[in-house]
């Protein structure tokens, strides 16, 4: 039996038997399965390469197969990507941003399996990026093309893709509150009854999956048991600001190395260039190697001094001051490191990084507190704390930290510090940033759906399908009696003046030539060039919607012309705006 038959009967029987929310709810629970099952598959795949790429290294030694790994690493990501996949990848949670905001929430079939492909081999021949993203772009995926199976509106196929960021998050972390809050807080879904159950339902089902398969087993797992001390809230309050300028170097430097990487137009000559440089950066502190989950447990464990000792500089360790020098040069180098696997073509996300970054930051920040004197702090609280000082102003998302720091330590002892670090740490960057590294360049194009109704729904709309075409247009040479003529046959008051090649002229507006259009005798004497006026506002197709009803606020205007370098392509008046709006606005109301 064809295909297409089939999935019709089944579609048709769906919607004889099957409430959408029914639907909603089993959609849900498999996705929860799906994306538990994609998280540990994953996880293998990158352990797995990177246990075959590195068995048998010993660290403290100075082995040079880290100068060829990572190249080796991206070049085979790029060469599947574009001679398999033949899509961009980019970043996961941006792509994912991008199809809720203008794409209707469509993913491509293939971004349920390609970025974990191109993620396993980049990060398992040492990318220093980290597997989070592509999980959550393969959750997502596996949510909005169940939705569109179904035949689901825009609302329902995101609220999907929720559930699969969800479950991915949770299936990978085993941390199901954090993955309804990621997808809350990152994926900016409102948080109604209506979706805050299919969201918890594939959570926990993700998490219950990856339990099931590994155990006590994920990627990153401690517990605290040095307890939060009331004295140490001034030092966790400076973490939080140490952590948001941190966080802004972080997104920044990101947004600049990529951006001069893109530059480089021979894609070979750019992973030579590229794979060299990570490849040195990863030779001088193997640390930087893949995410970095080793590195924190040592310091999270107290033998946080292996990490430099792992280096090129473990004769430096006894002198404190080189030591804490040393760990701000794998801040300084982790960031440049990242960027240039992302920027060179490599697959990952920037989840794991920051992680890293922050348990760092926290245990510099401790370290040089504990040099201070009658002063003791514990490094493995600051540690833990940090990471989440760090996520917090780098996705812009604290409540995520916070739960994801308090699910991943077994409890929630250290609330109250992973609470005021990561505010603070927020509220720093916000600062200078007010955009996340998610979504910094969509806002910057006004694609980014918001929990701002206004503005979510506005991004949704598209300026060229709302652009009018009845109304009639007449050459800038042609007399007052032609126009005349033209006028008998409109049921506008405006009339564009376009010349034979469609440039846009000017404009006629009834109101301002109603006194001459009964004189006869100006018929034949007078042409529509003398009459045109140059309005005061245009609006280009492509232009945002936001910017369009900006337009329409500023001038007052009831119309407005498109125009696309010069060439008329019709009006957008006010009241098909509101209408399309009004439609939308219900669609996505609450339930």
């Amino acid at each position: 039996m064809n295909m297409k038959l089939i999935i019709r009967k089944m579609l048709v029987w769906r919607l004889r038997y099957v409430k959408d929310r029914q639907l909603v709810i089993f959609l849900s629970l498999l996705i929860g399965v799906l994306t538990g099952v994609a998280a540990i598959v994953l996880k293998n795949l990158v352990h797995y390469t990177h246990f075959f790429m590195t068995h048998g290294f010993d660290f403290k030694e100075e082995n040079y197969m880290y100068l060829a790994y990572p190249t080796l690493g991206i070049t085979l990501t790029v060469l599947f990507v574009r001679y398999v996949i033949r899509d961009n990848l980019g970043h996961g949670v941006s792509r994912v941003l991008y199809a809720i905001s203008r794409n209707k929430g469509k993913l491509k079939p293939h971004n349920t399996f390609s970025s974990m492909i191109g993620s396993s081999l980049t990060i398992g021949f040492g990318g220093s990026v980290g597997l989070e993203a592509p999980v959550v772009l393969t959750g997502s995926a596996i949510g909005s093309n169940l939705g569109q199976l179904f035949r689901l509106n825009h609302k329902t196929v995101s609220l999907l893709i929720g559930c699969g960021s969800a479950g991915a998050i949770a299936g990978i972390f085993k941390a199901p509150i954090a993955g309804v809050v990621f997808a809350i807080e990152i994926l900016m879904l409102d948080l109604t009854m209506t979706s805050l159950i299919p969201l918890l339902l594939a959570a926990v089902t993700g998490a219950t999956v990856a339990f099931f398969l590994l155990g006590n087993d994920v990627l990153f797992s401690f517990q605290v048991s040095t307890p939060f001390l009331l004295h140490d809230i001034p030092f966790y309050i400076l973490l939080g600001i140490i952590c948001g300028l941190v966080s802004l170097y972080f997104t920044r430097a990101v947004t600049r190395i990529e951006g001069q990487f893109k530059r480089i137009r021979n894609t070979w000559f750019r992973i030579v260039a590229g794979g060299a440089l990570l490849g040195l950066l990863i030779f001088i502190f193997p640390s930087l190697f893949g995410e970095g989950y080793e590195a924190l447990e040592d310091v999270l464990t107290g033998n946080g001094e292996s990490i430099i000792n792992q280096s090129i500089f473990s004769g430096f360790i006894e002198n404190h001051w080189l030591f804490l020098l040393l760990l701000l040069l794998i801040l300084f180098f982790k960031v440049i490191a990242t960027s240039t696997t992302t920027g060179v073509g490599g697959v990952g996300g920037i989840f794991a990084p920051s992680l890293f970054m922050g348990g760092i930051t926290g245990f510099f920040t401790s370290r040089l507190i504990n040099t201070l004197p009658s002063i003791s702090v514990s490094e493995s609280n600051f540690s833990l704390v940090g990471m989440a000082g760090i996520m917090a102003g780098v996705m812009h998302a604290p409540l995520t930290s916070i739960f994801l720091i308090a699910e991943i330590t077994g409890g929630y002892e250290l609330l109250p510090p992973l609470i005021i670090t990561s505010a603070i740490s927020y509220l720093t960057i916000i600062y200078f940033e007010p955009h996340s590294i998610y979504n910094k360049r969509l806002a910057e194009r006004g694609e980014l759906f918001t929990h701002n109704k206004d503005k979510a729904v506005l991004s949704l709309m598209n300026a060229r399908k709302l652009i009018e075409t009845n109304f009639i247009s007449i050459h800038p040479d042609a007399t007052l009696g032609e126009l005349v003529d033209v006028i008998a046959k409109s049921t506008r008051n405006l009339f564009p003046v376009v010349d034979d090649k469609d440039n846009f002229a000017g404009l006629i507006i009834m109101d301002k030539i109603r006194d001459i259009i009964f004189k006869p005798e100006l018929y034949e004497t007078t042409r529509v060039r003398d009459l045109m006026v140059m309005p005061e506002v245009t609006v280009n197709p492509d232009e945002v919607m936001e910017e369009v009803v900006q337009k329409f606020q500023k001038s007052g205007k009831f119309n407005i012309a498109v125009l696309a370098e010069g060439k008329y392509l019709g009006f957008i008046s006010r009241a098909n705006v509101f209408s399309a709006y009004r439609h939308l606005l219900k669609e996505f109301s609450d339930d």
